[in-house]
This record gives structure tokens, C-alpha cells and sequence, in this order.
């Protein structure tokens, strides 16, 4: 009998050293939307040491293709990278990746341009995702989370044009944009033809903005370019702009080294201020 409880103590102690224990970046949350008459999943990234009950805010990335199984983890992995104290090229960081249920939607205005609507049936719906994330997506986080006034939007490709849109048409709504790779050839290039606000000395809200693109066909080339150099013509003094070509990535591999980047720009922005 005696072997007996022996063998059972050592089974019970190998049984407690094997169990396993979730492990977690952060939580999933959701929010009912008035504007898109649907509920959206909200990945969320809780840096070291995030405590609801701390006073400590924190500044945060809105995410664009913030799905689990688009870049959601992985931009976040470089959000931690640059978190580290050795690195230290970003404040402790909340990431909020906004979960897609139709990019093409959601992403793109409405074009007059008949091939797109035969590519992109569902197109057209910008407007209602921009109301959205102004009107109750930033509120819910403000409220819900240990936030201070500093944002950031993180978009590429058409997420990359609809950063661009946000810029051009409400861009007091994030403080820092980080485009890559932006599919501004969209309804033929419309959104570059305009006057933004943010072109205008009038211009008044603090905005640092990173553009950049990789080796992606002359089209998505010289439209970030024209967007860089259009956007260094402003008057405005408010206006930081940086701009990288990554010439040793393409349109599936430029995210990870584009985010580095931004990041390591807007740090010298802020050094030199």
C-alpha cells in the first residue's frame, strides 16, 4: 500500500508540472456599431505591466486588417520589440486591430470607374467606417482603456488608402500615420486630385505622417511617391512627412520592415522637437 501512494504522489506531482496555462497578449473585445448595423471583434495588445487600476495612459495604434489571421500578432510583436528598454523607440503601447468583415467595403469611396465596382461589388462604404471609428470606436476605447490623447493609424494597401482618405478628409482624428504600400490608384488616383485641409497653412493639429512602399509595380510606386511629395508641398508647419523606399521587399513582405521604420522615424521626430 505504501508503493502505492508513492507512485500515486508522483503521478499527481508530474500531473501539476504538466498542466497548462493559457497564454495572452492581451483580450478579445467587441462593439456593437450603429454605423455599420453590425458588431465588430476588437483585438487588443496590453503592453507590460497595463493595469486598469494604474494612472499610467498610454498612447495606442488603431490597427487596420486587425484580424488574428491578418497582422494583428505580428504587428504587435514589433510593438513589444520596440517596447523593450534596450530598443526603446516606442512608449508602452496599446494596439487596438480592428477585426475585418468586408475590407473591400469598408476600405474603399465610392468610384466611377466601372472595372473596380466588377472587382469590388460591395464597394463604396468609407464613409460609414470612418463615422465609425470617429463617432465609436475611439470613444469605446477612451473609456474602456487607460488612454491618453496620442493615436495612431496603421494602414496598407487599401487600408493604406483608407489611412490616406482619413488623412485628407478628417485628419485630426490621429495625430500619426503609418501608410504602406496605399492603393491610391483607386477611382483613377481621385484622392490625390484634391485640396485636404492639411495642404493649407491654415492647417492647425500636430501630424506626423510615414509613407512607405516597396518593390510593387510603377503604379503603387509612383502614387506613394506623388502622396509624399504632395504632402511635402504643404504649407502647413504642423506637418511632419517621411517617406522610405523598400526596394528589398514587396507587396507581401514590405509590412514588418515598413512599421520598423515609421517607428524609428516618428522617434527621431520627436528627438529633434
Amino acid at each position: 500500500m505504501k508503493h502505492v501512494f508513492s507512485f500515486l504522489f508522483l503521478f499527481l506531482s508530474i500531473c501539476s508540472f504538466s498542466q497548462k496555462t493559457p497564454f495572452s497578449i492581451g483580450v478579445i473585445d467587441s462593439i456593437k456599431s450603429l454605423e455599420l448595423n453590425e458588431s465588430r471583434r476588437l483585438n487588443i495588445y496590453l503592453p507590460e505591466g497595463y493595469s486598469a487600476d494604474s494612472a499610467q495612459t498610454y498612447n495606442v495604434i488603431y490597427l487596420l486588417d486587425g484580424s488574428a489571421d491578418e497582422d494583428f500578432i505580428h504587428v504587435s510583436g514589433v510593438v513589444q520589440f520596440c517596447n523593450f528598454s534596450w530598443i526603446n523607440l516606442l512608449p508602452p503601447t496599446i494596439v487596438v486591430g480592428i477585426s475585418n468583415v468586408d475590407r473591400k467595403r469598408d476600405f474603399t469611396f465610392p468610384t466611377t470607374i466601372q472595372k473596380d465596382k466588377e472587382d469590388f461589388p460591395t464597394t463604396g462604404e468609407s464613409a460609414k467606417f470612418i463615422s465609425f471609428m470617429e463617432k465609436e470606436l475611439q470613444p469605446y476605447i477612451d473609456k474602456n482603456y487607460k488612454t491618453n490623447s496620442n493615436k495612431m493609424l496603421i494602414g496598407q494597401s487599401l487600408g493604406g488608402l483608407l489611412a490616406t482618405e482619413i488623412l485628407y478628409t478628417k485628419p485630426h482624428l490621429f495625430n500619426q500615420y503609418l501608410i504602406v504600400s496605399p492603393s491610391l490608384w483607386w477611382n483613377a488616383e481621385s484622392l490625390l486630385k484634391g485640396n485636404p485641409e492639411i495642404l493649407n497653412a491654415s492647417y492647425s493639429s500636430k501630424t506626423e505622417l510615414f509613407v512607405a512602399v516597396g518593390n510593387e509595380g510603377k503604379i503603387m510606386e509612383r502614387d506613394a511617391k506623388k502622396l509624399y511629395k504632395q504632402l511635402k508641398k504643404s504649407k502647413s508647419t504642423n506637418l511632419s512627412v517621411k517617406f522610405k523606399f523598400l526596394g528589398n521587399t514587396n507587396h507581401a513582405t514590405i509590412m514588418h520592415l515598413a512599421i520598423l521604420n515609421g517607428f524609428e522615424a516618428f522617434n527621431q521626430l520627436k528627438t529633434i522637437e
